[in-house]
């Protein structure tokens, strides 16, 4: 075998890491909200709370990534692994509201190497079935999400820092377990070259046009996800639970679509299509989301929106990835990330102002920015040209 094969052998590894990572963050998500209000926060400190710690998401994706590049895959994994853990232990032992947002910006920090984990999958997978393997990743995040909410609501009666505490537990394990069956994948240039900055991967045209449809792309979600739960207490009258169904619903489409359904479509439509019809779909259906008069309707619009939003965002992924020079990878990946966490930052306080003013408008909102995305990704290339196997050199030409 190969070393790149070895090293591919790892991914189903490598999901199952980055899943138990984020079944972590789904036993806090339900709960943080509780634990802060116990120590008095408003609703304007918890939403500064959430900004804070996608600010440091955005902020730290291109450094792990970069990281990455330099010192290799593995023990940047293994050290964000780490730090995720001591930030879930900080979390359940918090007793002020300081404590909290200190844990949630450590936290911010170290889950950014999501970055980290797609450049890992870049290397080691050839460019006709990136997107598939990429779209493995967002599963692993839907897998997070049902499992890890479910088991926080049942630790919380327990008292808030129970959930927290457990995270960190489940964490620990992961790191145990990363450690001894995480590979290094094939290293393709020497480990003494330094990865781009930034700004300099920004300055590949092909790149900041993908990022910025990923922003785009990222903004329009936050539309949906911030103000959803408000929208069906107030439109329909549901509870945490019935709301905790329909994402669960949501979820499990879009790991059926990242998880089996990409197969098939990445080679008989390739990825630009793929964006195309997914961020068309989505505009549609989030902009029908306000009009539909019962919850059964409702369902049709979020039930197609899932199976767009699982093909589109994977195929975006292994866009940016193609655009990537070897040398670059995590760079490249990092930056990406770091464009929907930008989105996560402002997109929230823009879907509560707009939610406060008309019910309708985050979701209208979230299909214009769609649309605008369609319009720029009719724009990218087919299939995105090989770059330059120094992309130093093209940015130095360039520049």
């Amino acid at each position: 075998m190969t070393a790149r094969g070895r090293s591919r052998a790892t991914l189903p590894l490598l999901f199952s890491i980055v899943a138990v990572d984020l079944i972590g963050f789904g036993i806090v998500l339900p709960v943080l909200p509780f634990l802060a209000d116990k120590f008095g926060a408003s609703a304007f400190v918890l939403g500064t709370l959430l900004t804070s710690y996608a600010l440091m998401q955005a902020l730290f994706a291109p450094i792990w990534g970069r990281l990455s590049d330099r010192f290799g895959r593995r023990p940047i994994m293994l050290l964000t692994i780490t730090g995720t853990s001591a930030s879930l232990l900080m979390l359940g032992l918090a007793d002020s509201l300081p404590g909290i947002f200190a844990a949630r910006i450590l936290a911010g920090i170290f889950a950014a190497n999501v970055s980290v984990a797609s450049a890992y999958v870049t290397d080691v997978t050839s460019e006709d079935e990136r997107t598939r393997w990429l779209g493995m990743i967002g599963a692993s995040y839907g897998v997070g999400f049902v499992i890890g909410p479910a088991i926080g609501g049942v630790l919380a009666p327990f008292g808030f820092g129970v959930p927290m505490l457990a995270a960190a537990a489940l964490s620990a394990l992961n790191l145990v377990y990363a450690a001894f069956a995480l590979r290094e994948p094939e290293r393709h240039l020497a480990r003494d070259r330094a990865s781009p900055g930034t700004l300099r991967v920004l300055g590949n045209s092909l790149v900041r046009r993908i990022c910025s449809g990923y922003f785009g792309f990222s903004l329009a979600m936050t539309q949906l996800e911030t103000t959803f739960a408000y929208y069906m207490m107030d439109r329909f009258g549901y509870g945490t639970q019935g709301v905790a169904a329909i994402l669960v619903f949501m979820a499990l489409i879009m790991i059926g679509v990242q998880g089996g359904g990409l197969r098939a479509l990445v080679p008989r439509f390739g990825e630009k299509r793929l964006v195309l019809f997914g961020t068309g779909m989505l505009a549609l259906c989030i902009g029908a989301v306000p009009f539909m008069p019962w919850v059964a309707l409702l369902l049709v619009p979020l039930g197609l929106s899932s199976i767009a939003r699982g093909i589109s965002q994977p195929a975006l992924m292994g866009m940016v990835s193609k655009a990537a020079g070897e040398e670059a990878r995590g760079a490249v990946m990092g930056a990406f990330q770091s464009s929907a966490s930008l989105a996560r930052v402002v997109g929230p306080v823009i879907a509560g102002l707009l939610y406060d003013l008309w019910q309708p408008s985050p979701f209208l909102l979230a299909a214009v920015v769609l649309a605008v995305v369609f319009g720029v990704s009719a724009g990218l290339p087919v299939t995105p040209a090989a770059p330059p196997k120094d992309l130093e050199q093209a940015l130095d030409a360039r520049a």
